[in-house]
């Protein structure tokens, strides 16, 4: 009698505690994993920019401008930029009496590679491909095909900005200034060092 109430009791009990088991399973397969933020595909650039002026003889060590990158990614590695520099406030040499007013502005696009070092940090490589003009120098020609290499280094503070320092070497041929028919307006390659330093917005 004992043995038949205890076996009663125990089928209910199982009875009971079956759709409590599958409720259970049926919610950990249920609930979504955390969802991770959708990654940003473009990013602009702007900041201070400095570049060397090999093309010019005789006038400053280096001008000062800016600069603006629009940037496209694909992919976690890959990245398509566009960049337009401007520089007009010469330093360095100022032992000379008349430096000149000398100008340089850029238009260069290419690819890049980027990855996180640690952390917050990451590098890029980079190479350009455009056209360099140079002002208030009486060259002919002024402008030029130009291209370059360079990297960087870029430190997010939130999810949408970032500080960016990078580096490159742009070569262009420009004629020396007050050329003449005569000199057949032949032109000379330099390679001018730069560097910029400013805020990234991603979106």
């Amino acid at each position: 009698m004992n043995s038949k109430i205890l076996m009663q009791i125990s089928v209910l009990a199982a009875v009971a505690l079956a759709p409590l088991a599958a409720v259970g399973q049926v919610n950990s397969e249920a609930t979504p994993a955390p969802q991770q933020a959708a990654p940003y595909k473009y990013e602009v650039f702007v900041g201070a920019a400095y570049t060397s002026i090999k093309q010019v003889p005789v006038t400053y060590s280096g001008l000062i401008g800016e600069k603006v990158t629009v940037g496209r990614d694909w992919g976690k590695y890959f990245q398509l930029m566009g960049s337009l520099d401007y520089y007009s406030k010469g330093i360095g040499h100022s032992y000379l009496t008349n430096p000149g007013h000398p100008t340089i502005y850029t238009f260069l696009v290419g690819p890049q590679v980027h990855a996180e070092i640690y952390e917050k940090l990451s590098g890029q490589i980079f190479a350009e491909l455009g056209m360099e003009h140079t002002g208030n120098e009486s060259m002919t020609p002024n402008i030029s095909f130009a291209g370059g290499f360079g990297g960087g280094l870029t430190y997010g503070l939130t999810r949408h900005f970032a500080l960016q320092l990078t580096g490159d070497r742009v070569a262009a041929s420009f004629s020396l200034p007050g050329n003449t028919p005569l000199l057949g307006y032949s032109t000379h390659r330099t390679w001018n060092a730069r560097g910029t330093f400013g805020l990234v917005y991603r979106f």
